[in-house]
């Protein structure tokens, strides 16, 4: 075979490794373990849009089926956006007894003002995330929760839960509203400004993995600024686990690590629930 031959078997065989790894990413990106999750849900989700001074943010609701009115949990998501993964975090909560609604934080940033289902990729909506004003972020949570709280099906009371990006912006929303009744950041970076934290009117539990040096020292210092503070927070660290062990520890190729550490958060968030809930 000539040289210009190998080269060009060579390039063929890239470009089809490239398309495949492509193709895996788009099937990662869709999680489809999480969309079969939701489709075989017997709980009532829906889309709803909420309105409020001219912004519209898209939200996913998803209701328990109890005789009761139920507490609520504001989702948030990661930094890849309202993906599938997180929808099934709200069904999870539902099935649990809690109303669960997790806004989608990219809505109108995506292409042509679309949400995160408007991005192709990852990477867009990471890019786009990092654009999101402080002030938008806070206003799109504010009317999320206000929203939930009136619903017929609510009881007025409404915690916060967010993972990793959505993590830390779990614990920085305990610091602007002021009506929450509990927070659960998950391996979110921890405010470091001890004024932020004083705003905390709420208890805050963190479920953090021990992999994971990068987020753990920004939440030993918001741990010593809350004891100063005299707030509730209360860290969980949890051994053999890394960043994003909530969503990894779900999948079907999870490390031990990952699913022990996802099975145990769950089962402390609920007791942590159940005890807010009253």
């Amino acid at each position: 075979m000539s040289l210009t031959a190998e080269l060009r078997r060579w390039g063929m065989l890239l470009v089809v490794a490239l398309l495949a790894q492509g193709a895996k990413l788009e099937v990662a990106a869709g999680q489809e373990w999480a969309v079969k999750q939701l489709e075989e849900s017997p709980r009532h989700g829906e889309w709803v849009v909420i309105e409020y001074g001219g912004r519209k943010v898209d939200a996913f609701v998803v209701f328990p089926e109890v005789k009761e009115k139920a507490m609520a949990v504001v989702v948030i998501h990661e930094i890849f956006g309202l993906t599938d993964w997180v929808r099934t975090v709200a069904d999870e909560l539902a099935a649990n007894g809690y109303i669960a609604i997790a806004p989608d934080l990219l809505s109108g940033s995506g292409p042509e003002g679309g949400n995160t289902s408007s991005f192709k990729g990852g990477d867009g909506a990471r890019q786009a995330i990092a654009k999101l004003a402080p002030d938008q972020i806070t206003a799109d949570l504010d009317a999320s929760a206000d929203y939930v709280a009136k619903l017929p099906a609510c009881n007025g009371k409404v915690a916060v839960a967010g993972f990793c990006w959505g993590g830390g912006q779990a614990f920085r929303y305990a610091t602007n509203n002021p009506k929450l009744v509990a927070a659960f950041p998950f391996y979110g970076s921890g405010p470091t400004v001890a004024a932020e934290l004083d705003r905390v009117a709420c208890p805050v539990y963190g479920f953090y993995a021990r992999n994971d040096a990068r987020i753990n020292t920004t939440v030993e210092q918001s741990e010593k600024l809350m004891q100063a503070a005299g707030k509730t927070f209360e860290p969980v660290y949890y051994d053999d686990a890394g960043h994003g062990f909530m969503r990894a520890g779900q999948a079907p190729d999870a490390s031990e690590g990952n699913r022990a550490g996802r099975a145990e958060a769950w089962k402390r968030l609920l007791a942590l629930l159940k005890k807010t809930a009253g």
